[in-house]
């Protein structure tokens, strides 16, 4: 997959984000500390200030790949759909079972848009903002739907025995039945 955000970084600046996003798939979030990577990549941590400024600027790199494999995502789930309501729910849930440590690092704080890559949270929300007839507030709601049931699965707050699978749809259907 050609990626916008990794192409605006350094050849080592892309090793050293493909290897943190390993990383942090593999180990969660605290694992992403500048030692830890840089034993990863069997350099100095003092190194990897060379090719990204900070922490910050390395999660930030992380959280625009995400949303840009979102947009990507969203588009091809939304495309020639019948419901892309449904189609956009459901794909927006498989992201944040599939990748659940980058979705918590997307989600789970507050989000320095100025540090993302340009245009990749609004290239996410595109789909879902079409899907909506251009209803941003409706979108919104949707999303906001979306990533409570997403969150609350991850962390297995549900109880035992519960069908999400019939949650996900009774949720969706009280969307698509509003105006």
């Amino acid at each position: 997959m050609a990626t916008r955000v990794l192409d605006r970084l350094t050849p080592r600046a892309r090793e050293i984000v493909q290897v943190a996003r390993e990383l942090l798939e593999r180990e969660g979030s605290a694992a992403l500390s500048m030692r830890r990577l840089g034993d990863e990549i069997g350099i100095r941590a003092s190194s990897i200030y060379e090719h990204l400024r900070d922490k910050e600027a390395l999660e930030s790199a992380l959280i625009s790949l995400g949303f840009e494999e979102q947009a990507e995502l969203f588009a091809r789930a939304a495309e020639g759909s019948t419901d892309p309501i449904g189609a956009l729910a459901a794909a927006y849930r498989d992201f944040a079972r599939h990748q659940p440590n980058l979705y918590r690092l997307m989600t789970e704080r507050a989000l320095r848009r100025e540090l993302l890559t340009p245009g990749v949270e609004e290239a996410a929300m595109m789909p879902l903002f079409q899907a909506t007839g251009g209803d941003r507030e409706r979108a919104r709601a949707i999303w906001a739907f979306a990533h409570g049931m997403a969150i609350l699965e991850l962390n297995r707050r549900f109880p035992p025995g519960a069908d999400l699978d019939t949650t996900w749809r009774k949720g969706i259907e009280g969307f698509r039945s509003a105006p």
